[in-house]
């Protein structure tokens, strides 16, 4: 059945496409009609980044949530449901409440241009405003510099996490262009958390910060981390932490984790926040295991997993994961959009797996087909086929190798549908 808040989006949809138009006038316009809530705000940490920015948000919040603090938290796009992107002092936001906001932003808006984003990012400002909290968490939808999270005066402390190319017909060809746009949300004299990056993005950050007189925190310089006998090892001048490993999977998270570590310590957290932040966050959809819904039963013997990165960077990430489990014959079902670097995605995955099952995305109208993502696999030395959907791509799997481990990848919007339908 479809809920108040479901027509509304489904309307503001329609009056307002989810086009991306990277601008701050329509916001900071809305905003001024409804007086200002982006100025009403707990603390605010601003996250932007290529990669990373959600997990690390996430590790942040539970490091924070350990120590009693209540959290908001906004991130994009969703999963499963649009209230995903709204957590309010540690609670997705009510149907009744993201409702009414909703009808109140619009109204606000009245006739005006405004982008899907930008009107549904003012209201959760406004749903943050008139919550009390500790802190807000703040995660860069696209970019950093025009993004509509991009109307904090001043953030009590921002976080860059790693800058890759990515969403190039909007951000840049190269990687300081890039790197430009995501050290956009600096703020003069407010630090910034620095995660790992490559020489060319962390020159034109560090030439901004400088303009500014923002404090870095850079990995690498000003904190550390590294895998040890089956243990995370952090260290900053303050000294050292000796933790589990992430419960999130992935070497890359080890230096996700660091980002948030440094985040909480500057805000003086204790270890007990630290060791939470690694081992209790939700983030779904990054190398999450499927253990129940219509799939798994599908195919019970075959170990079934999910993740949602779509970038060369999301690529190498998961190829790094793959290599460093339990060995065990490896396929994808992959379903990508095409405006992504198929082939820069796939090349990084090619050594790790048997072979790859192509699925076009079911009502996403800028999926690649099925045949133009097999053909990318083949041109990077996969084994390929084209399949109707991922049932007929898992029974493909299942009846070639009943033990099998499928990695179900390539789309944020084929993970949000997976976890829709699987449950």
């Amino acid at each position: 059945m479809t809920s108040g808040s479901d027509a509304i989006l489904a309307r503001m949809m329609s009056l307002h496409p989810k086009v991306i138009d990277l601008t701050l006038d329509r916001v900071h316009r809305l905003l001024a009609a409804l007086d200002h809530p982006e100025k009403s705000l707990p603390p605010v940490i601003h996250i932007a980044g290529t990669n990373g920015k959600g997990s690390t948000q996430a590790m942040i919040r539970a490091g924070l949530e350990a120590e009693g603090a209540l959290v908001h938290a906004y991130t994009s796009p969703h999963l499963a449901r649009f209230h995903e992107r709204i957590r309010l002092a540690g609670s997705l936001i009510s149907e009744p409440a993201l409702a009414a906001l909703l009808d109140e932003a619009v109204a606000a808006n009245g006739p005006d241009p405004i982008t899907f984003f930008e009107i549904t990012t003012v209201a959760a400002l406004l749903a943050f405003a008139r919550t009390k909290a500790d802190y807000t968490l703040l995660e860069v939808g696209l970019g950093g510099r025009l993004d509509a999270t991009n109307v904090i005066d001043r953030p009590a402390l921002t976080v860059i996490t790693p800058v890759s190319i990515d969403h190039q017909q909007y951000l840049g060809d190269t990687l300081p262009e890039i790197a430009g746009e995501k050290s956009g949300i600096l703020k003069r004299g407010v630090p910034c958390i620095v995660g790992p990056q490559e020489a060319a993005g962390l020159d034109v950050i560090e030439a901004r910060a400088t303009k500014l007189g923002v404090p870095l925190f850079i990995y690498g310089q000003h904190w550390h981390t590294s895998q040890e006998a089956g243990r995370m090892i952090y260290q900053d001048e303050n000294g050292l932490l000796d933790l589990p490993l992430p419960s999130l999977l992935g070497a890359h998270q080890i230096t996700n984790a660091g980002a948030a570590i440094a985040a909480l310590r500057y805000f003086g957290k204790s270890s007990a926040a630290c060791e939470a932040a690694v081992t209790r966050p939700e983030w779904p959809a990054r190398m999450q295991r499927l253990r129940q819904g219509p799939l798994v039963d599908a195919a019970p013997e075959i170990e079934l997993w999910l993740d949602g990165g779509h970038n060369p960077a999301g690529g190498q990430a998961i190829g790094a994961t793959l290599a460093a489990m339990p060995k065990r014959p490896s396929y994808l079902i992959c379903g990508m959009l095409n405006t992504k670097d198929i082939k820069a995605y796939l090349y990084p995955l090619a050594s790790h797996i048997q072979a790859l099952h192509a699925i076009s995305i079911p009502n996403e109208i800028n999926t690649l087909s099925a045949e133009n993502t097999r053909d990318a696999a083949i041109s990077v030395g996969m084994r390929a086929t084209a399949e109707a959907d991922v049932m007929a791509a898992l029974n493909s799997i299942k009846a070639q190798d009943a033990n099998a481990r499928v990695l179900i990848c390539g789309s944020l919007y084929l993970a949000g549908m997976i976890l829709r339908e699987n449950g």
